[in-house]
Formats: structure tokens, C-alpha cells, sequence
């Protein structure tokens, strides 16, 4: 039996969001764990093999590569068949590439979309052909068409961005006491792609956390920047950082007026932002007196900038992790059970709450780089070194 054929079966009951929780690996394991808790003869038992499209976003970050490449993996070992596209940043190819994951017959679809909003019709398309889908670390919007969704928590990633960025202008300690720097300090503020979910959860977490200190005077956006819509990023595109930074060191920054920190929820954007720092005649190190800089995804480069302490932080989710919980997703959802959700509230896409496996994250600072990443096997000693995977 297929599995689309398995999954409306099952449908009456299925989704549910009192999901049970059946499907074993959980978010804790690691893809070795992952893989070596789940047996491959689900697919054999069937007498097919059981073929999964995976739609990633782009192939310029090194952390969707890594994305795409782990579930492939995972879910080979597993015996299913796989078809792996990657999107290039251009919602009418990723589009294209769904679309013929549905023609060629595919039974469940795991997607990161680049536009979560873009998506609506194709997986209406997979869902009148049976077919479910898991969205991957990026909520899709604006449809029914979507069975459960992978992620990190993150709102938690939004406060740990802005916790970091509190804690490298010494307000607060790295175990959360408080510092002995009392300020004012002048910040900016960046946010992610207005089309992806996610950015929206991780400015409002990083508010949050912020806005008492910008309230008490101990923090200052001097450009008056603080809406999301205004330091938004499209396409989260690491020029159009530096563009922004660039245009607020000239337009605010002047005279004996200085940046003291920026918040930067990705490691591309605060590279950009880096950039434009330098360029602007700030330089040196934080212990110097460079502006402090947060990122997220523990991209090799930024790893090695917090190494020579010039990027001070970055938000590791590690992607073996989340890659797991969806071929741990797609496995339950393939044998005709209810993959275990950990939140039914938070993820409303304007049509549904979707079920969702929320992850935990760490915030990587210099001191942590080797218990974190390099113990963990994530990045090598050489890697960081250099700040080129290899």
C-alpha cells in the first residue's frame, strides 16, 4: 500500500492535536541515533520502496546544504527514495520543483520554503493526491495542505540573540546575572526576511528581552529604527545588510557618535554588517572596543570571527538534530501513525495550528566553541581555524 494511500486512512484521526506520541526517536537523538533506532524494514515490509521530495530553499548558505544533505541521508539509510532540489533563492523554481515531485509520484514531501507564503497551491495539489507534508524549519502559511512542521523554538532563539548581545556589553553575564555595565549603549537592530516565519519569532523573542533596557535609557537605538518591517532583510541577503549598516554608520553614526552593538539574527547578515563596520573605520577586536554583533546558525566563517573575537556570538541549531526529528516525522506519517508533536498552540499559519517538534538551541560564544561544535563533531578544530568546512 502507498503511503498517501496509508495517511488517508489514517486521516479521520491522524492529525488530531492530541497527537500520541509513537514515533520513538525524539529530539534529542542524534543522527546516528536517529537512524539506528528506526528499522528500514517498514519500507520492505510493503514490498515498495517509499520515495520522499525534499525541497530546500537555496544553496548559497552553508547551512541549508548541510539541511539537505542530512535528511537525504537519514532517509536513504532508511530505504526510501529520495529527491533532493534546492529552490536557488527563487520562489517560481521551487515551485516548479514541488510541482514535479507530486507528477513523479511521490508520497510525502519535506519542505523549506523560501517564501512561506508562496506555497499554497502546490501542496493543495499534493494533498488532493494523497500526499502529506512535513514543513521544514520554515512554517507554511496560508493552507491546509500542511501536516506537521520541524523547528527550533523560535522565540527562544529570538531572546538568546538578544541575550548574547546584552551580555557582550557586559549588562548581563553569560549565567544571566546581572553585569556591571549600565550604559546607555547605542545599538542598531536587524531582522530576517519579512517572508519567512521564523524572522518574525526571532525579532519578537529578541524584543522582548530588549525593550526593558531600551525603556530604562540603558540602551538606545539611535537611528530610531525599531519596527520589523523597516530593519527587515529580504531573502535574509548578506549585501543588503551591509547596504543597511552601511547607510546608518553615514546617516547616524557621526562625529564622536558610536555603535556599541548590533543585533544580527544570521550569521550571513551579520557578516555583511561586519564588513560595513570595517569599512566605516571601526576595527579591531570586541576586546577592543569593536561593536558587538550577534548572528545565528554557526556558520563556519562567523565561527571563526568569534574565534578571533570580532563576532561575538551566534545561535547554534544543530541541523543533524532537526534533520532526525523530520526523517523521525516522515517515518510515523509513512507508516500510518501520528509523529509526535511537542507543541499543538504556537504555530498558526492563518489557516491551522499546525502540530509541531520544537528543538532546543545553544548560544555559542569563544569559550564554547570547543565543548559545542568541535567536541560535538559539528566542526572540526582545522575548520574553525580556517573558517572553511571541508
Amino acid at each position: 500500500m502507498k503511503a498517501k494511500q496509508f495517511y488517508a486512512a489514517a486521516a479521520g484521526a491522524a492529525m488530531a492535536l492530541t497527537l500520541a506520541a509513537c514515533s520513538g526517536g525524539g529530539a534529542g537523538s542524534s543522527s546516528d541515533d536517529a537512524s539506528a533506532s528506526t528499522d528500514s524494514s517498514d519500507t520492505a515490509a510493503s514490498g515498495e520502496t517509499y520515495r520522499v521530495g525534499v525541497a530546500m530553499p537555496t544553496q548559497t548558505s552553508e547551512r541549508w546544504i548541510a539541511d539537505g544533505e542530512a535528511v537525504q541521508s537519514q532517509l536513504e539509510e532508511l530505504g526510501y527514495e529520495v529527491d533532493l532540489q534546492f529552490g536557488n533563492d527563487d520562489i517560481p523554481t521551487q515551485t516548479q520543483q514541488i510541482e514535479q515531485m507530486v507528477t513523479n509520484g511521490a508520497d510525502l514531501l519535506i519542505v523549506a520554503a523560501i517564501d512561506g507564503t508562496a506555497l499554497a497551491s502546490q501542496l493543495e495539489a499534493a494533498a488532493a493526491e494523497g500526499i502529506p507534508v512535513i514543513a521544514y524549519d520554515r512554517l507554511i502559511n496560508d493552507t491546509d495542505a500542511v501536516d506537521f512542521y520541524v523547528t527550533f523554538d523560535n522565540y527562544t532563539v529570538g531572546v538568546q540573540q538578544a541575550t548574547s548581545l546584552l551580555v557582550g556589553l557586559g549588562i548581563l553575564n553569560e549565567d544571566g546575572s546581572e553585569g556591571d555595565a549600565t550604559g546607555p549603549f547605542n545599538i542598531e537592530l536587524f531582522a530576517g526576511s519579512p517572508d519567512d516565519n521564523n524572522a518574525t519569532f526571532f525579532f519578537n523573542g529578541a524584543m522582548d528581552t530588549l525593550q526593558p533596557y531600551i525603556d530604562n535609557g540603558t540602551l538606545v537605538v539611535a537611528s530610531g529604527q525599531t519596527d520589523f518591517n523597516t530593519v527587515a532583510i529580504t531573502r535574509w541577503l548578506q549585501e543588503k545588510a551591509q547596504e543597511r549598516m552601511d547607510n546608518l554608520l553615514t546617516s547616524t553614526y557621526t562625529g564622536d557618535t558610536k555603535v556599541d552593538g548590533v543585533l544580527s539574527p544570521y550569521d550571513g547578515l551579520s557578516r555583511g554588517i561586519i564588513t560595513a563596520l570595517q569599512n566605516n573605520g571601526y576595527s579591531g577586536t570586541t576586546a577592543d572596543g569593536f561593536p558587538i554583533v550577534t548572528g545565528q546558525d554557526a556558520e563556519i566563517a562567523s565561527v571563526k570571527l568569534i574565534a578571533d573575537d570580532v563576532q561575538f556570538s551566534t545561535i547554534f541549531k544543530d541541523t543533524r538534530k532537526l534533520a532526525a526529528q523530520a526523517v523521525t516525522a516522515a517515518q510515523s506519517i509513512l507508516s500510518g501513525e501520528d509523529p509526535e508533536a511537542n507543541d499543538t498552540e504556537t504555530y498558526d499559519n492563518g489557516v491551522k495550528v499546525v502540530p509541531s517538534y520544537l528543538l532546543e538551541s545553544d548560544i555559542i560564544y569563544a569559550d564554547n566553541i570547543q565543548e559545542l561544535l568541535v567536541d560535538s563533531g559539528y566542526w572540526t578544530e582545522e575548520e574553525v581555524a580556517s573558517g572553511v568546512a571541508e
